[in-house]
């Protein structure tokens, strides 16, 4: 079942990601998308740190489908951080 959309928690620096929670009907699930992909989004490199939020807003529905297929394709472990990569991104 897909998941549907919830909040952003904004950018970690120190772990380079943005951190958004989506939800599996009612249970929600801590979800992150790293720096490099969301460069892979924009189609380059070094997006600065005060354009990652905006970056993810125009690009999220593909971010949360991605979560969601990797959520559903890996059956992650409850409470386990769905995980997005570069690698995820098919460009």
């Amino acid at each position: 079942m897909p998941l549907t959309r919830d909040k952003i928690v904004g950018y970690d620096g120190a772990r380079m990601v943005l951190r958004f929670t989506m939800l599996n009907n009612a249970e929600k699930v801590e979800c992150e998308i790293s720096s490099a992909a969301l460069d892979e989004l924009a189609g380059g490199r070094g997006t600065a740190l005060a354009a990652r939020e905006a970056l993810f807003l125009r690009q999220r529905p593909e971010i949360e489908r991605t979560a969601s297929n990797i959520f559903d394709d890996d059956a992650i472990v409850r409470g386990a951080v769905v995980r997005i990569f570069a690698k995820h991104i098919r460009r």
